[in-house]
């Protein structure tokens, strides 16, 4: 940090419900020309004030070094998303009061996310600098751009900044039973850069000892695992090749295919692995579709001891294979895992969080503005079905309470409901659309947002509380 950098001043300060940013130095005011802004002077400081735009964030992160997100590697990791872009405040105040030995991911959201509410790479990067500045993190962190599928993904992402890319190929992996006929036919073996001899010869005799079961690898269970696997591979391949051709600065990569109908087994995971690393990829998480059931916004449905089993044998081949993170996608609201899976990676962890954020943010909703929080209630229930198709969710609509028939002192009860949790948590979508039967016409996340911004504190307070929550029981076994 350069002298200059030392002595500027950021603050995200408020003039009612209108945030702006604060720039002040008492020794180089020249160093204010890169922020755009109305300039003044206090008892020989000179200070500007700008508006939270895209030119004052990126002037921010040139001036404050801990303001510039930077790859994680291997420490154990913890991203919260923010589809309001409100939220960060919060989650700092929630890691600097429960997140001690854990990195934040401050900047998180899914393609899929952006898209659904027509918010670019830049506003969630610029969002999370202008909230890390208000919490006064002082820190480093992590920025993601999750869950990419395209090369046009890949884009958006280098160019807003993000240092951690989440390469998604999962709508190439094919399903496989055991009744599935297998041909070399079948395999992309261009693709793949890879011939059925060379697949058949690097795994012959291969075998891992996964926390105490020796997988044995052989021709055959390469190539059923390249007839589930394989287009994933070559598509990943061409995103990791299309981020290493247009990044001109440091970035680092993980792998999700955990959006997926079936398991990946020990054997696939081992011919994942192989595989992007003979393409020369390099990454610092997997995040592997699991036994069980992660599901939006609820606890893990499923066996809790296999699953633990199922990880710390999958923990011993990145190990083995690596080293890199296994990476816990769907992992809000999953109080029960945090400390065994914890345990089971022995910290080699990172875990993901998003729509738990936004059930917090209509929490505040059902305390300031009970109407509203009804109105999104009613949208969100009817774009459920539409919405769920890509989301891992099994509410049924016939279990959904009808928010009219509540109480405004009971309306937060519904966000302990499971069904409600997930109904609100993927119905979001619908509701950045103006809405003609409302007075304003306005759409009902721009209302939700004014709510939060007149009440920032209690929405920092909740975001505490609740992400707090996620922060202490991973914490717990450290």
């Amino acid at each position: 940090m350069t002298d200059t950098q030392a002595s500027i001043r950021l603050e995200v300060v408020r003039r009612g419900t209108t945030r702006c940013l604060r720039v002040s130095t008492p020794l180089y005011p020249r160093a204010l020309d890169a922020f755009e802004g109305s300039r003044h002077t206090e008892g020989g400081i000179t200070v500007l004030e700008g508006p939270l735009t895209s030119l004052n964030a990126a002037a921010a992160r040139r001036c404050a070094p801990w303001l510039r997100p930077r790859p994680l590697g291997l420490v154990t990791s913890f991203g919260v998303g923010d589809r309001l872009g409100l939220a960060t405040p919060g989650h700092v105040r929630a890691f600097r009061n429960h997140g001690a030995g854990l990195v934040p991911v401050f900047a998180q959201q899914s393609a899929r996310e952006m898209a659904r509410l027509q918010r670019s790479a830049q506003a969630v990067m610029d969002d999370a600098t202008f909230g890390a500045i208000e919490g006064q993190w002082g820190q480093g962190y992590g920025a993601d751009a999750d869950h990419l599928k395209t090369t046009g993904d890949i884009d958006a992402g280098v160019g807003a900044g993000f240092t951690s890319f989440t390469l998604d190929p999962g709508d190439y992996v094919r399903p496989v039973t055991a009744d599935t006929a297998v041909k070399a036919a079948d395999i992309p073996w261009p693709a793949l850069e890879d011939s059925e001899d060379a697949l058949a010869a690097r795994y012959r005799g291969l075998t891992i000892d996964a926390a105490g079961t020796v997988v044995r690898m052989d021709a055959e269970r390469a190539m059923r695992a390249a007839y589930k696997y394989g287009n994933a591979v070559a598509h990943g391949l061409g995103l990791y090749r299309r981020l290493q051709a247009t990044a001109t600065y440091p970035v680092e990569v993980e792998v999700a295919v955990d959006e997926t109908e079936q398991p990946t087994t020990l054997e696939e995971h081992i011919y994942l692995a192989t595989e992007m690393r003979r393409l020369g990829m390099t990454w610092v998480g997997l995040a592997l579709r699991h036994v069980g059931s992660f599901q939006k916004g609820i606890e893990y449905v499923g066996d809790l001891d296999q699953l633990l089993a199922s990880v710390r044998q999958h923990a011993a081949i990145a190990a083995h294979l690596g080293p890199y993170k296994l990476s816990l996608h769907s992992a809000s609201d999953k109080f029960a895992l945090y400390r065994p899976i914890l345990q089971a990676t022995q910290g080699m962890l990172h875990v993901k969080t998003s729509g738990t954020s936004y059930l917090e943010a209509l929490r505040v909703a059902c305390e300031c503005a009970p109407d509203l929080f009804r109105e999104i209630c009613e949208v969100s229930q009817s774009a459920y079905q539409k919405a769920r198709s890509s989301y891992h969710v099994s509410a049924e609509q016939q279990r959904f309470r009808d928010a009219a028939t509540v109480a405004d002192t009971d309306l937060a009860e519904l966000l302990e409901d499971p069904a409600t949790r997930q109904m609100l948590h993927v119905g979001y979508g619908e509701l950045i659309a103006p809405r003609r039967s409302r007075t304003n016409g306005r759409p009902l996340l721009a209302d939700l947002r004014a709510v939060l911004l007149q009440a920032p504190e209690r929405y920092a307070a909740v975001l505490d509380a609740h992400i707090g929550r996620h922060l202490q029981e991973l914490r717990s076994t450290r």
